[in-house]
């Protein structure tokens, strides 16, 4: 069965290089992975941040499937087209049915340069509420208005999705893919880290809030403020946010680099 869901390596474009631009892109998705894999934002080795490579053609960074977060390195990430086949040779597989929602969002929304997608337990229960994320609590205030949510469908494989999707997404970057998981998109790896950072925090805390009793309802006026202040609509300070993770990881392993 899981054969069905990879695609060996074919070489596309042997000659087509690795410019500066794609270098930078990579380090920055590398970081990225082992920043996930330091908050446990992992799924063994399932689950994706998919990352555009500046420039006029549209070619994309994935992680090799098979390796787990905290071994993806900038050279071992593999390039790949809209489709999810690798546009260089590579001895790594690439998970095809993992990149059909990534491949929706790049290729439809042209600012959806960065896209992640994760399955953390607090996510997923979210997910499978029926009333969805909780707006009473401090995360939850800030994402109020700005959550969508897109049916589940099983497994995301069929490309006949891809339209629903969108049009469930509405333009919005933080999404509850219902009984599934949670996933953001933005322009850039900071901001779609900062979209998730939110996302994933207001789920961890309105699990802990279900244990802990009855909510206290924030008032209408403070949901408005939280609302309008909310970190994401900074891109400095999602800058911030990103480079304060990337120091965290560097500082116990740089090898991401490599």
């Amino acid at each position: 069965m899981m054969a069905l869901y990879m695609k060996r390596a074919v070489r596309r474009n042997s000659d087509l290089p690795i410019g500066p631009a794609e270098r930078e892109a990579r380090v920055q998705l590398a970081a990225a992975y082992r920043v996930f894999a330091e908050l446990g934002w992992t799924e063994a080795v399932f689950n994706h941040i998919t990352l555009r490579v500046p420039g006029e053609e549209r070619i994309f960074l994935i992680n090799p499937f098979g390796l787990l977060y905290h071994e993806v390195t900038a050279s071992n990430l593999v390039a790949i087209d809209i489709d999810g086949d690798p546009v260089r040779e590579t001895p790594y597989p690439v998970n095809r049915a993992g990149f059909v929602p990534h491949s929706a969002i790049h290729g439809a929304i042209d600012e959806a340069h960065c896209v992640m997608h994760t399955h953390t337990t607090s996510g997923v229960a979210v997910a499978s509420l029926e009333d969805g994320l909780s707006v009473d609590n401090f995360y939850g205030a800030q994402l109020r208005g700005r959550v969508a949510y897109h049916e589940f469908e099983g497994v995301t494989v069929e490309p006949g999705e891809k339209d629903r999707l969108i049009a469930s997404i509405d333009g919005r970057n933080a999404v509850i893919l219902r009984n599934h998981g949670l996933l953001t998109w933005a322009p850039t790896v900071p901001e779609a880290f900062m979209w998730m950072w939110i996302l994933q925090r207001a789920c961890d805390v309105q699990i802990a809030m279900a244990a802990a009793g009855a909510p206290r309802r924030i008032r209408p006026e403070a949901l408005e403020r939280s609302g309008a202040s909310a970190a994401f609509d900074e891109k400095a300070l999602c800058e911030l946010n990103f480079a304060a993770m990337v120091r965290r990881i560097e500082a116990r392993d740089p090898g991401y680099k490599t």
